[in-house]
């Protein structure tokens, strides 16, 4: 996915601010979407996995702080930059405890921005590759027999093929089997691969063995 796939959301009351900031993003090559409340966002927020949000501190019902508050229950976090025309230290902190990159104060340099939604850009785009990566495994995992698991399973914990195949009561030769079958369904074309991919996506040995 390139950047220009991901969708930059603002989150802003006033429709000025709306404007102008994603005239600024089209023109720097961004996709844009803009939501005058925070509850509209809310709205879709959980359906958006390719994004990445600016958000506006001091808004009527919902404001920056809950907004976040709001997506973490929600499961539903994205890479988000603060802005605010009211900023001071206990603000800032609040909104980097509940998962925001970034605090910008009003008003800002067009510089300042775009230099803050590119790493914001970067850290969604690299999050929606490591969660189609998790899928991935996920779905691959679900095509493997019980004893391809338990095999895969030995071998995610360092375990030679002489181990596995006396915990499993076959051969060794049985094993190389098993995992060769493994990685084919997997797609992994070597063992570092496999194990690259199953940690990355989070996978843990001891559940794929039950």
């Amino acid at each position: 996915m390139s950047n220009a796939e991901i969708v930059v959301h603002i989150v802003d009351d006033e429709e000025s601010v709306r404007s102008s900031l994603a005239f600024l993003l089209d023109a720097a090559g961004y996709a844009v979407r803009t939501h005058a409340s925070a509850g509209e966002f809310l709205k879709i927020a959980e359906g958006v996995g390719n994004g990445c949000l600016v958000t506006d501190l001091r808004m009527p019902d919902i404001d920056g702080i809950e907004l976040l508050k709001r997506l973490n229950a929600l499961s539903a976090m994205l890479p988000t930059i603060m802005v605010t025309g009211h900023g001071d230290v206990q603000m800032a902190v609040e909104a980097m405890k509940n998962g925001a990159m970034d605090f910008i104060e009003k008003p800002f340099s067009k510089e300042t921005i775009l230099e803050s939604i590119g790493r914001a850009v970067d850290r969604a785009g690299a999050n929606y590759r490591a969660e189609q990566n998790r899928t991935r495994v996920v779905e691959a995992l679900a095509l493997l027999s019980d004893r391809e698991r338990q095999v895969l399973a030995g071998v995610l914990r360092g375990l030679p093929n002489k181990v596995i195949a006396f915990d499993l009561g076959i051969s060794p030769r049985t094993v190389e089997g098993y995992r060769a079958t493994v990685m084919a369904k997997m797609q992994a074309r070597t063992l570092a691969e496999l194990v690259r991919m199953t940690m990355d996506a989070g996978v843990d040995s001891t559940a794929i063995a039950t």
